[in-house]
């Protein structure tokens, strides 16, 4: 473990060339804010997308979604690997390397564009086949086609922005990456109306106006994101900053980020397999979950901009070897966020019956959700110690036991307790959800032993 350093005298980096600022006594909620409303603003861009093409054409809705569907699944490996990024960037200007953050930055920035771009020739050579492969229905695989080939083309930007996004988070300008979401959302919506309603709809471009308008907006905020890194960051990205080539934080960043994409494809297709077994208890219950995840989706968001607040803050002080602090700083804004997510999950339970009611009248849809959504009030108890304790751990440098337990107990308490509950024991929807819920608190409870054991110390990625 590095040295021990008080708190009041640790010196964290805003940037290279900028004011240095303690990121490490900065306020969970000051971070946490703005990341709580770009998540939002992506949440929301989905369902404002969904609502503008459910007027123009149902097939349209589903064409879309089955092709977000299949490259939602393919970018997992570069979004994986801005969060490796964040680590380490996190961890070296909280040691105040300030001198190879250059180098981290290009290093981080050229590794995910490489990789996009690779997915953007899977993506648009092997559009068709991928999507023969899901069993998309024959009447939306064209549309699903000219969608995939349009925007997958240009998946590299997403690459980049989510790279930058992190830099910026870890660098304490979390309110960077909610401006560039909201202009992103912006263009976004108003290229649909222009294709779909406005002045251009005279082209019946259709899916493909659809297309073009995420394109364009994928491409402006990565332009964006360029001009604020060099801007309020005051980073730079250069070829001779991999001469001679840094091999060591290339290898920091597949240690970090290999683990956390293996969890989390795990965890797709662990979702893939509960889904099929929802499919086989019903319309009803198929419906209902849909609706319940919507609305339990902004509880989890609330958690989930806790903990990457909480996680920017676990890696500056890791870097400057301060773990005392750090474990301190998580319990706190754990405390936060139980808080935080009781209220909005209990909030959303006492407004489940009029919430509901707002997608249908079917009185049985709406009277099983209200079941599932007190079964996640549960839930979101275990969900909110993960969050904020693994993702904390994560940045402490600590990524195997968390990815090794998440694959561990998904597969063995999740998917197994959701067939048997579920399924064989006939408890339906509600065995199911009772099988995540038992999941995440299982793991909650692991996790937190883990962090007051303190087996997290001491796997900092600065020497």
């Amino acid at each position: 473990m590095g040295g021990k350093i008080k708190s009041k005298e640790i010196t964290l980096g805003q940037g290279t060339g900028t004011s240095r600022t303690n990121i490490a006594n900065y306020s969970v909620i000051r971070l946490a804010w703005p990341i709580f409303l770009q998540m939002l603003l992506a949440m929301s861009l989905g369902y404002a997308d969904t609502a503008m093409m459910s007027h123009f054409s149902d097939v349209a809705v589903g064409a879309v979604g089955n092709a977000n569907q299949v490259m939602g699944f393919l970018t997992l490996a570069f979004t994986i690997i801005s969060s490796a990024s964040g680590v380490i960037v996190a961890q070296y200007l909280g040691a105040q390397k300030h001198d190879e953050m250059d180098t981290i930055y290009t290093v981080s920035v050229g590794f995910n564009l490489s990789l996009s771009i690779i997915i953007c020739l899977i993506v648009t050579i092997f559009s068709s086949f991928l999507l023969k492969v899901m069993h998309v229905p024959e009447v939306m695989i064209a549309e699903s086609n000219r969608y995939m080939k349009i925007v997958g083309i240009f998946l590299f930007t997403d690459a980049v922005t989510n790279v930058f996004a992190s830099i910026f988070h870890c660098n304490g300008n979390t309110i960077l990456g909610l401006v560039i979401m909201f202009g992103m959302n912006f263009i976004n919506i108003f290229g649909n109306y222009l294709f779909l309603y406005g002045p251009l709809s005279f082209l019946n471009l259709g899916v493909a106006g659809v297309a073009i308008a995420t394109s364009a907006s994928r491409i402006v905020g990565m332009i964006t994101s360029y001009i604020l890194f060099r801007k309020v960051i005051k980073g730079k990205i250069a070829i001779r900053y991999l001469k001679p080539f840094p091999k060591d934080i290339f290898v920091k960043l597949i240690k970090l980020g290999i683990p956390s994409a293996g969890e989390n494809i795990s965890y797709n297709i662990a979702q893939i397999i509960i889904t099929i077994f929802v499919n086989t208890l019903g319309a009803v219950s198929i419906t209902t979950k849909i609706y319940c995840n919507i609305l339990c989706g902004f509880s989890m968001i609330f958690s989930n901009s806790l903990a990457r607040a909480t996680s920017i803050i676990t890696g500056h002080c890791v870097g400057a070897g301060d773990y005392d602090y750090a474990y301190r700083r998580v319990l706190k804004s754990l405390v936060i966020a139980m808080i935080a997510s009781t209220l909005v999950a209990g909030l959303n339970l006492a407004l489940s019956p009029f919430t509901l009611r707002f997608f249908t009248e079917n009185q049985e849809i709406i009277a099983l959700g209200k079941r599932i959504i007190l079964v996640a009030f549960f839930l979101e108890f275990g969900r909110c110690v993960n969050l904020v304790i693994i993702q904390s751990m994560r940045a402490a440098g600590d990524v195997v036991f968390p990815t090794v337990l998440g694959i561990g107990s998904m597969w063995g308490i999740s998917v197994v307790f959701a067939w048997l509950l579920g399924i064989f024991f006939k408890f339906g929807l509600v065995g199911v959800w009772w099988a995540m819920a038992a999941d995440e608190i299982f793991r909650a409870v692991v996790v937190l032993i883990r962090w007051k054991v303190g087996s997290w110390r001491g796997k900092s990625v600065v020497e």
